[in-house]
Parts: structure tokens; C-alpha cells; sequence
């Protein structure tokens, strides 16, 4: 089964990809794998703002991250890459959060668990979760990811 066809089979729609915000591509392709830019969460066309520890609870963070991944497939899929997904390698999760919160790991699991329902057993990948002062656009999570492609 396609990908694609996963996607439809599990009711979910791609977002329109997102356009860059400023000087860099969305993927690049090189040596067979492909590296998704950092991408942050929207929803109903809107960016999903805020900081974790603050006026983000972390089930808003989580469904922030999914986001992303949905944002990250869009990028795939847009590029002509997405039924070409061997293994998600690493996704890299960067959460705008207050200083005493630590749950980065858990707010990564929206991104997370979804490759992993798209992708099945490849869809398991490395995967580093970090708290920052702030984000891009004052988005509340931004994701990135490295993909290896069918040969």
C-alpha cells in the first residue's frame, strides 16, 4: 500500500505545504535521503503560538507537534517524495517552553506517533526533543526531519 493510501485510509488530510519564511527550501534532496526544513504547527490556517509551562498545556503542545508532522508530510508529498519514504530516520522536536517545564519528550510524541502510524515500523526513528526560549513566528513547537528514500 502507498502512503498515500495510508493517509486516506486513516481519514487524515494534508495541509497546503507551507511556504518558507525566509532564505532556505523547504526539502532537500542529497545521497538518497531527505532533509525536511523545520516546520511549525498550524491549525485552521493559523500558526499554533504560545509557550509550553505557560499558556500552552502540554495535550495542546502534543497536538502542536502532530501538526507539524502533518506539515512535514505536506512538504513530502509536495516535493513528489512522499511514496518514496524508505525510513524516517530522526526528527528533531524544538519546543518553546518556560524554563521549569520538561516534558519536551512528550509534546515530540504528536510528531512522533504519527510517522509512526503513517510509516509503521518505519516510521521508528532517532529523535532529539529540546526546550527553547522562543520560535519562529512564536510558534509554540517547530519539527524537522531527515527521511532516507526507496532506491
Amino acid at each position: 500500500m502507498s502512503y498515500t493510501a495510508r493517509l486516506a485510509e486513516l481519514g487524515i488530510t494534508l495541509p497546503k505545504p507551507a511556504a518558507p519564511v525566509a532564505s532556505y527550501v523547504p526539502v532537500v534532496v542529497s545521497g538518497g535521503m531527505a532533509y525536511v526544513s523545520g516546520q511549525i504547527a498550524f491549525a485552521d490556517g493559523k500558526i499554533i503560538t504560545g509557550t509550553l509551562g505557560k499558556d500552552v498545556s502540554l495535550e495542546e503542545g502534543q497536538a502542536a507537534a502532530r501538526a507539524c508532522g502533518l506539515m512535514i508530510l505536506a512538504q513530502l508529498e509536495a516535493a513528489g517524495l512522499l511514496d518514496q519514504v524508505a525510513r524516517v530516520v530522526k526528527l528533531g522536536a524544538f519546543v518553546s517552553s518556560t524554563p521549569d517545564f520538561f516534558d519536551h519528550p512528550k509534546v515530540a510524541n504528536g510528531a512522533s506517533d504519527l510517522m509512526e502510524q503513517v510509516f509503521g515500523g518505519a516510521g521508528q526513528h532517532a529523535r532529539a526533543a529540546v526546550g527553547v526560549a522562543a520560535l519562529p513566528l512564536n510558534a509554540a513547537v517547530e519539527v524537522d526531519a531527515i527521511v532516507a528514500l526507496k532506491a
